[in-house]
């Protein structure tokens, strides 16, 4: 496998991304239930991740986000890791740097969105201080 790209695959689709935020369902109400993978390295990564996050709650805050509702589980893949949610969201910096949103229907997406921002910048908070 490839680690040029992280491979996020679901039904008979997949895209190359360079960045991925997988959200599990159980974010709503438990910490944690996010895995973040990305093919870029560097002190940089931190702040991609967070910047996505940020980027995908306010563009669905200003209603601009388009998310692709799907039925069958996530997987992302990267390097020898694999990674499968069968609830929940997937993220998506793509290798021509667009943003791209997979979540399964019936969950409160606004919910997911704000559990990874919150997530990415606790992260990033640990950093300043």
């Amino acid at each position: 496998m490839s680690t040029e790209f992280v491979v996020v695959r679901v039904g008979g689709e997949s895209w190359d991304c360079e960045t991925v935020i997988l959200v599990g369902a159980e974010a709503v109400e438990h910490d944690g239930h996010i895995t973040m993978l990305s093919a870029n390295t560097g002190p940089n990564t931190k702040h991609e991740f967070y910047a996505l996050a940020q980027t995908a709650l306010i563009q669905f805050q200003d209603e601009e986000l388009e998310i692709q509702p799907v039925k069958e589980p996530l997987r992302a893949q990267w390097a020898d890791q694999a990674h499968d949610i069968a609830s929940g969201l997937a993220l998506c910096r793509t290798r021509n740097r667009r943003l791209h949103v997979m979540a399964h229907e019936g969950l409160p997406w606004r919910k997911l969105l704000e559990a990874a921002n919150r997530f990415c910048t606790r992260w990033i908070q640990l950093d300043v201080r």
